[in-house]
């Protein structure tokens, strides 16, 4: 039987690949992979505990979440396209030609 603790480590295993994506990666599109990993790994924990718990709360955060993540992708997207279009590279260390 699958109780709450195993979608609990689950999740952290997620979160935790996910994080080590973002600190460890040159490429601006696979940091953006990993941070929307970090992300669905806290949806599945809000869902997880919301079952647990017995209530639509987690749920509910789910789609905030969700909403956040869509727009971060938009925006996100849109500035590598626009970076990779004056720079033709979109590595991470290639960002620090941006400063004044």
């Amino acid at each position: 039987m699958i109780s709450v603790y195993h979608y609990m480590i689950l999740s952290a295993i997620l979160f935790a690949i996910g994080s080590f994506g973002v600190l460890t990666r040159k490429n601006m599109i696979v940091i953006f992979m990993c941070i929307e990993l970090m992300l669905n790994s806290v949806n599945l924990t809000f869902i997880a505990l919301s079952r647990h718990l017995g209530n639509m709360d987690g749920q509910i955060f789910v789609f905030f979440v969700m909403t956040v993540a869509a727009a971060e992708a938009a925006v996100g997207l849109a500035l590598i396209i626009a970076f990779y279009r004056n720079k033709e590279s979109i590595e991470v260390d290639d960002f620090r030609l941006l400063k004044w």
